[in-house]
């Protein structure tokens, strides 16, 4: 099947369920993402800074870019002109440094708090204590061009759907007890990123908003 084809057999599926797809474009050449973009594609996901910042400028202008790996502050510069939302915001430092760009181009950059939900220890993100931490700090409260959004996870490589369900669940979880604690009057803390090639009809029936695909719409890369 064509990209076209895969993203518009992905859309059909999340149809009337709230969740909307991020086309996880890393490694692959700017024509794939234009093919992705022609079928109606407008959220791309890259995994590397430098990567989404040299494809930007070859892309129309109302792709949302959003960064789904690891943000190392020193990189945040090639982002902070064009970035729509970083979904894997791991520290009041990385916050920081979002902020002090976004504020030097005058925008306002979305973020998602990583958990750290799967079963690896090689998967990165917070715990539900860090992240309550972080947003109770003074610091926290002054920041102004930094907006988040919601919560985003990566599950355990696994197909066992029971173990999937339940960390999908648990970041649920997470997702709205901050919703009640803390962003109870903010209706933009609405999303919550869970779910890849391999598992996003189990996210979306567990409450997922935004689904991560690349491998069921470019192909494996081999």
């Amino acid at each position: 099947m064509s990209i076209a084809d895969n993203i518009h057999r992905i859309e059909k599926e999340l149809a009337g369920t709230g969740a909307r797809l991020v086309v996880v474009t890393k490694t692959h050449p700017v024509e794939k993402l234009q093919e992705a973009y022609d079928a109606g594609a407008r959220m791309f996901g890259e995994n590397r800074p430098q990567e989404m910042a040299a494809k930007q400028p070859n892309l129309p202008a109302d792709v949302e870019w959003h960064l789904i790996g690891q943000l190392q502050t020193n990189k945040v510069k090639l982002l902070a002109p064009f970035v729509h939302t970083v979904q894997s915001i791991d520290s009041l430092k990385l916050l920081r440094e979002l902020d002090k760009h976004a504020a030097a181009h005058h925008r306002v950059i979305n973020g998602l708090l990583q958990f750290h939900i799967a079963q690896e220890e090689t998967k990165s993100g917070l715990t539900l204590a860090e992240a309550e931490e972080m947003l109770t700090s003074a610091e926290y409260k002054q920041l102004k061009h930094v907006r988040l959004t919601g919560v985003m996870g990566v599950a355990t490589f696994t197909p066992d759907e029971t173990r999937l369900r339940q960390e999908f669940r648990q970041l649920r979880g997470y997702f709205e007890h901050l919703k009640a604690a803390y962003f109870a009057s903010e209706p933009a803390f609405c999303e919550i990123s869970m779910g890849m090639s391999g598992d996003y009809p189990l996210a979306v029936a567990e409450g997922s908003t935004l689904v991560r695909v690349g491998s069921a719409i470019f192909g494996s890369r081999g």
